[in-house]
């Protein structure tokens, strides 16, 4: 008996050293990949930047859990618009960094004018001196605009270019509701607000089909127009080219003769390509700088002067965390507002860039945001600085500033309201044979089941229409205010129409095409800075505490699971989910504009 207390002492005293020994492992491999995470890279005579595209890339890189990064976990391929651009900029100012090699792939961008940004960041690299060379296994049309910026673009030999132009489709579950017996009823103001089409038609709308025309045949134009500067041809022979046949299946030989690219060759052979570029032996090595590096080499600009504060905003604007399933960034009404006070009281804050990326959402979380920036604007400039989409509740977030910048590729506008019930009765009674019945005290008194579970609602219907309609007149009065026009100015262009930002300057819904830093040079002539000022980024990156134990459960490994399971049926799926969570008024661009 004593030695099986004996053995069973032992064994217990084990187990708590090994979990000692086990936590104090833990903890000094978290501090050593957090100090790594922190220190500075420093950057070797003869350096390359390879930039790889390849993975997703948003307004900026989300902050990664500390234990998912430690067991492998985090997702290693998102990578932020942000740090993309302001990596390229300090390889310009970098003498020992003598090129940029880009490594195509199957980016994926957040919108079009994602792709545009990183592009143009390139375009201004080159005005150093310095080369740039772009290979590939594959160029997605994306990735392919970007590379399109170097001086030589070279492709696998059994490579592919997808080029085709751009387009696609659209789901329409409106037949898919009718055979479970839903339908989804629709208040809304703006034969253009085509959010709702994809659950009330079964096909395209006029309106819609006019206004997606006008938006890809703008992008594609400016894309066009960039390739051909830089590969040396017309925009009418890309054009064609990409009406012919599907370029994708193409011979690369093919590609060559259209200038697409220089050369084709195996990926061996780049290393010798980018080794003669920096003047090395064949032996030996090539200092590599990654987009992780760049982001930790110290930047030349010291912070001195007055502070610009710079607030991201990007992602559907929303009261409260919609679902636990979706990983996506979104822009929480209550906890804006707070920033934005916050940075109203912060006297160190001479003036303030919004960078406001957003297809709307919530329309009474966008008015509370847009609230906040008047508060604001009455203490210090307010300067927006449009990313890839600043639409319906994301215009009207940035109707009021100073001054708004948008991207030539901005899509923006879509000044309109709507509000989506789903109506379950042909489901419970029809299919299932549920009825319902009950008691009130007053007549409206179940005014929300009947809307959602009777048939005879038309007087709950009206309701909801003219409270959609007062949400439309308050959106116009909102932007006429902001943008000083009268309110059937703003109605003639309103009506949910999305326009291009090239479209959006002449009839006065931005003031001026140009980007982040020229958004930031204009606050800080508002604010009558001298030369001496820097920025500061908001909201601020958490702690390696705060993403170990986040309070947001934003379900990224249920997410991410779910995409892959469901593919390109992934996103009407989670609008379909969301739908009941979402508040009913919702001011709301319906598509995305991801790309690859």
């Amino acid at each position: 008996m004593k030695d099986f207390f004996k053995m069973t002492f032992a064994t217990m005293c084990g187990i708590v050293l090994l979990s000692v020994i086990t936590g104090i492992l833990f903890m000094i491999s978290l501090v050593g990949m957090i100090a790594s995470e922190s220190a500075s890279t420093k950057v070797k005579d003869n350096s390359v930047f390879v930039l790889k595209m390849n993975g997703v890339i948003n307004e900026q890189a989300e902050s990664e859990n500390p234990l998912s990064m430690l067991l492998g976990q985090a997702d290693m391929e998102a990578m932020g618009l942000d740090d993309i651009i302001a990596s390229i900029r300090k390889a310009k100012d970098e003498e020992e960094i003598k090129g940029i090699y880009i490594e195509g792939g199957a980016a994926s961008f957040d919108a079009p004018a994602t792709a545009q940004q990183i592009r143009d960041a390139l375009v201004d690299f080159k005005k150093s001196g310095k080369w740039i060379i772009a290979f590939a296994d594959q160029y997605m049309q994306q990735s392919y605009y970007v590379a399109s910026a170097a001086d030589s673009v070279f492709l696998n030999k059994t490579g592919m270019i997808d080029f085709r132009g751009l387009g696609g489709k659209s789901m329409y579950m409106t037949g898919l509701y009718e055979k479970i017996g839903v339908k989804y009823q629709c208040t809304r103001v703006g034969k253009y607000k085509s959010a709702v089409e994809s659950v009330t038609r079964k096909d395209m709308s006029e309106a819609d089909r006019e206004q997606r025309t006008m938006l890809f045949q703008g992008i594609w134009q400016k894309m066009l127009k960039d390739m051909a500067d830089s590969r040396q041809v017309t925009a009418q022979q890309l054009d064609q080219l990409a009406s012919d046949s599907i370029i994708a299946f193409a011979n690369p030989d093919d590609y060559i003769k259209a200038r697409l690219i220089d050369r084709v060759m195996y990926p061996e052979q780049i290393k010798e390509v980018i080794k003669h570029k920096l003047g090395i032996d064949d032996d030996d090595d090539i200092n590599q700088l990654s987009l992780s590096d760049m982001i930790n080499v110290k930047s030349k600009k010291k912070d001195k002067g007055d502070k610009i504060a710079v607030y991201y905003a990007y992602g559907e604007i929303i009261d409260e965390q919609l679902s636990a399933f979706s990983s996506e960034h979104a822009i929480v009404g209550s906890k804006v507002v707070k920033d934005l006070n916050e940075l109203a009281k912060d006297e160190d804050v001479k003036a303030v860039v919004i960078r406001v990326n957003s297809p709307g959402g919530s329309a009474v979380a966008s008015e509370q945001i847009w609230h906040a920036i008047q508060n604001l604007k009455a203490k210090k400039p307010v300067v927006i600085s449009m990313g890839g989409l600043a639409a319906s509740g994301g215009y009207m977030i940035s109707a009021g500033a100073n001054y708004i910048f948008a991207e030539p590729t901005t899509i923006t506008g879509s000044i309109g309201i709507f509000g989506l019930i789903p109506n379950v009765s042909g489901l419970l009674t029809d299919k299932l044979g549920i009825t319902l019945d009950g008691v009130k005290t007053n007549r409206f008194g179940d005014y929300q089941e009947n809307l959602v579970f009777m048939n005879d609602n038309a007087e709950e219907i009206s309701n909801l229409q003219g409270y959609v309609d007062r949400g439309y007149e308050n959106f116009l009065n909102i932007v006429a205010q902001g943008r000083n026009m009268k309110r059937d100015e703003v109605h003639e262009i309103a009506q949910g129409r999305v326009w291009l930002a090239t479209d959006a300057l002449p009839i006065h819904l931005v003031d001026k095409l140009g980007s982040l830093d020229d958004a930031v040079k204009k606050a800080a002539e508002l604010a009558e800075l001298k030369d001496k000022y820097y920025t500061a980024s908001y909201p601020g990156q958490s702690s390696w505490i705060e993403n170990l134990f986040p309070k947001d459960n934003k379900g990224t490994y249920l997410d991410s699971e779910l995409r892959t399971l469901l593919g390109d049926a992934y996103e009407p799926f989670m609008e379909a989910r969301m739908d009941q969570q979402r508040y009913p008024l919702q001011a709301r661009w319906p598509y995305s504009v991801r790309g690859k």
